[in-house]
């Protein structure tokens, strides 16, 4: 029961927005781009514990910091961004806005999949926390949020794709970055209201591309960048 609640959040999400592109994409490719969400987490790992290692002066603010902005929000962000803009748009399947948006939530549902294995079935016993519920509360709180920052990144990054204007291209990672590093520097109760503002931000991007596309024939755009 453990693992399924550690695992199937992420696809819930993930289906929900696969479900919901009208032009869906290849289920091959999004294995792909899920398997490399996955994979990201090692550089992850190796990169936050060498910020913290390096940068820690022992105080409780300088903790908070290389667990929030100086380390998670921008390596992890950063990451998953890469996976998108080197791989992702160059591939054929990446042909209109909203694919942004899938692949997005995708690569960032990989990696928060197997962070989120980590955390329960490791950290959860070396933070003396039942894994059973160290996994319910990230059910509604980190698996959710990696699913909505990839939302919101993969929102922009479409349309920077298919306008070339930099704008968006630089909103697709500082935004994310600011709601991650938000998430993880603030204490409770604050996640809920972090968790509750992207959700509401997400939905609301995800809707106007879903209008957009309602509209459409068919998928194929030209890719400007």
């Amino acid at each position: 029961m453990t693992l399924l609640i550690t695992i199937v959040p992420s696809i819930l999400i993930l289906l929900y927005f696969f479900l919901s592109d009208k032009f869906k994409e290849p289920k091959s490719t999004v294995a792909i781009v899920f398997f490399l969400g996955v994979l990201i987490c090692l550089p992850a790992g190796i990169i936050n514990d060498f910020m913290y290692e390096t940068f820690h002066d022992g105080s409780k603010f300088s903790e908070k910091l290389l667990f929030s902005f100086l380390g998670p929000a921008w390596n992890e962000e950063i990451l998953k961004f890469i996976i998108l803009y080197f791989i992702v748009l160059r591939r054929n399947e990446f042909n209109e806005p909203m694919d942004g948006i899938v692949y997005g939530v995708v690569v960032s549902l990989g990696f928060a999949t197997f962070e989120n294995y980590e955390y329960v079935f490791y950290w959860a016993e070396k933070w003396e926390i039942e894994p059973y519920t160290m996994a319910i509360m990230r059910s509604y709180s980190a698996v959710p949020m990696h699913g909505l920052m990839g939302c919101v990144m993969g929102f922009y990054f479409g349309i920077y794709s298919f306008t070339a204007n930099k704008k968006y291209l630089i909103l697709s990672l500082f935004i994310p970055f600011l709601i991650h590093g938000l998430y993880n520097f603030l204490d409770y109760p604050f996640h809920f209201i972090i968790v509750g503002s992207t959700l509401i931000y997400a939905f609301y991007l995800h809707s106007s591309m879903k209008i957009i596309q309602k509209h459409k024939k068919k998928e194929d755009e030209k890719k400007i960048i």
